[in-house]
């Protein structure tokens, strides 16, 4: 596995689908790009100003989904499944054209994403991917919720815990480390919400587009899905996916341990305005030399050299 160069496509790759909240329809063709020009979003359905890169700065809301906003008011939204499926399959730069405000759900997980990307090859670009690596433990405290990061100098790792009323959410947590951990409960864990919540969030003019086959609805005793849940613990490994997803709007990948309560979009993004504005806490990282020796049995790096 060669994790020193910055990646593209190969060639352009096209995802259709419903968006979550808008409840219209949209068209995604995804371009290769160059070295350092990181995930852009193009509004193809607009002549001008139609440009917004993929940075936390241009976050203008975080509620229920994330949506990136440019400078003239075009915005695109939901765009955290699509960010996390383009960091667990390795891609750094790419255009995404969309022909609407929100990108499609799918089935409100990062799955549909990531099979269509893996038919398409990965290529390497000529400069080396730069990581931001976490130096010293920041730490974000929004009333009960909490999110803090310390170094890791070889990994993205996540501890996430939710902690809801409901008996079937419950007191979920999961660790994932991205560069050891078999990702296949991550990117299949769907978004979710509690049907008492659902005629509130209609109310708002969100979930327009929502229905049993783009999300998980739980009740107070069961799972209203007729198929169950895909994994054990799906609700936090959704968290985890959009954590993974949102992080990447930092214009790169995070080496660092990451411990998350009761976190989601609004709070990464708070945490990521304060990681980043601290001259201290990160710095810019290249790998001149990366082995990794592959044990599918234990699936955990056994062998790595890392020079700065």
């Amino acid at each position: 596995m060669n994790n020193i160069f910055q990646k593209t496509l190969s060639k352009k790759v096209s995802f259709k689908g419903i968006g979550l909240h808008s409840g219209e329809n949209s068209t995604i063709n995804l371009h290769p790009a160059k070295e350092d020009k990181g995930i852009i979003f193009k509004r193809v359905d607009l002549k001008h100003n139609n440009i917004i890169e993929a940075n936390f700065q241009n976050v203008t809301s975080a509620r229920l989904c994330t949506t990136l906003e440019n400078s003239h008011g075009v915005k695109v939204s939901t765009v955290e499944h699509l960010l996390a499926a383009l960091y667990i399959v390795g891609i750094d730069n790419a255009i995404v054209e969309i022909d609407n405000e929100e990108v499609p759900i799918m089935d409100g997980s990062a799955k549909d994403f990531i099979e269509i990307l893996n038919e398409v090859k990965v290529v390497n670009l000529s400069k080396k991917r730069k990581y931001l690596k976490v130096t010293e433990k920041v730490e974000l405290f929004d009333g009960d919720r909490k999110i803090s990061i310390e170094p890791n100098d070889l990994a993205f790792e996540v501890d996430f815990q939710l902690n809801y009323q409901n008996k079937i959410i419950g007191k979920q947590r999961n660790k994932i480390n991205f560069f050891s951990d078999e990702l296949e409960d991550v990117y299949l864990s769907r978004t979710f919400c509690l049907f008492h919540d659902i005629e509130k969030i209609k109310k708002n003019g969100l979930a327009k587009g929502g229905s049993l086959d783009n999300a998980i609805v739980v009740d107070d005793e069961k799972v209203l899905n007729k198929s169950g849940l895909r994994n054990d613990k799906e609700f936090v490994n959704h968290k985890i996916l959009d954590l993974a997803g949102d992080f990447l709007l930092s214009g790169h990948r995070v080496l660092g341990k990451v411990k998350c309560y009761q976190g989601g979009h609004k709070l990464t993004n708070m945490f990521l305005r304060k990681l980043l504005n601290s001259k201290s806490a990160t710095t810019l990282y290249e790998l001149n030399e990366l082995i990794i020796s592959d044990n599918k049995k234990s699936n955990q790096i056994n062998k790595i050299a890392v020079n700065a």
